[in-house]
C-alpha cells in the first residue's frame, strides 16, 4: 500500500514529526510505501482562495495553480496518515487550510468522495487524556475531526487517534513514539 503521510509541524525536532517517522518506519517495514508531505517545509499556503471556494451549485472548480498538484499527490497513494499537534483542540492551521483546499467539494465530497477509503489523524496531545475527558475535549475533537471531516467525506476506515501528554516527561514522549510505532505497523 501507498501511503501519503501529511505532516504539521513548524520544528522538524518536535514529537509530532517523531512519532511521523517511527510511524513511517513500520510501515515500511511491513512492506508499505511511504510519501512524506511536510506541509511546513514545503510552505503550503492554507489560505482559501476565492476561486477555491465550494460552488454549491455543483458546477466544477478552476482550482489555484497549487492544488492540483496537491490532489494528484493524495490520488498516486492508496491511503492517508496526517500527524499534528493538538492546538485549540483542533489541528494547526496549516493542515486545516490543506484540508479547505484539497479536500474540495464534487472531489472528496459531494459528487465524489475523497480517493481514500482508509484515513488515520493521529493528534499529539499536550495534556492528559484525564484532562481531555473531564472537560469534554476528547468528544469534541472526535466530533469535529471524525464526524466534521472523515465521515462527511465518506471514508469508510476513517479513524482519530489522539496520544496524550506529550508534556509529561521524556520517558512517556517515548511511549508516544513507541504508540505511533505500533498505529505503522498495524496500518
Amino acid at each position: 500500500m501507498k501511503i501519503l503521510l501529511v505532516v504539521a509541524h513548524p520544528r522538524l525536532d518536535a514529537l509530532t514529526h517523531q512519532a511521523a517517522r517511527a510511524f513511517a518506519d513500520a510501515a515500511q517495514a511491513n512492506g508499505h510505501d511511504v510519501e512524506f508531505a511536510d506541509l511546513v517545509a514545503e510552505n503550503f499556503d492554507p489560505v482559501l482562495k476565492a476561486q477555491d471556494e465550494p460552488d454549491w451549485s455543483g458546477r466544477t472548480i478552476d482550482f489555484a495553480d497549487d492544488v492540483p498538484g496537491e490532489t494528484e499527490r493524495v490520488e498516486r497513494n492508496d491511503a492517508t496518515a496526517l500527524f499534528f499537534p493538538v492546538w485549540w483542540w483542533s489541528m494547526p492551521a496549516i493542515l486545516t487550510g490543506w484540508i479547505d483546499r484539497v479536500w474540495a467539494q464534487n472531489w472528496a465530497f459531494g459528487d465524489k468522495t475523497y480517493p481514500h477509503r482508509k484515513v488515520l489523524m493521529v493528534g499529539i496531545a499536550g495534556a492528559t487524556e484525564d484532562d481531555y475527558r473531564k472537560r469534554g475535549y476528547d468528544i469534541s475533537v472526535q466530533t469535529q475531526l471524525k464526524m466534521g471531516i472523515l465521515n462527511y467525506c465518506s471514508m469508510k476506515e476513517g479513524r482519530v487517534e489522539i496520544l496524550y501528554g506529550s508534556l509529561e516527561d521524556d520517558a512517556h514522549a517515548a511511549e508516544l513514539i513507541t504508540k505511533s510505532k505500533e498505529l505503522g505497523g498495524a496500518f
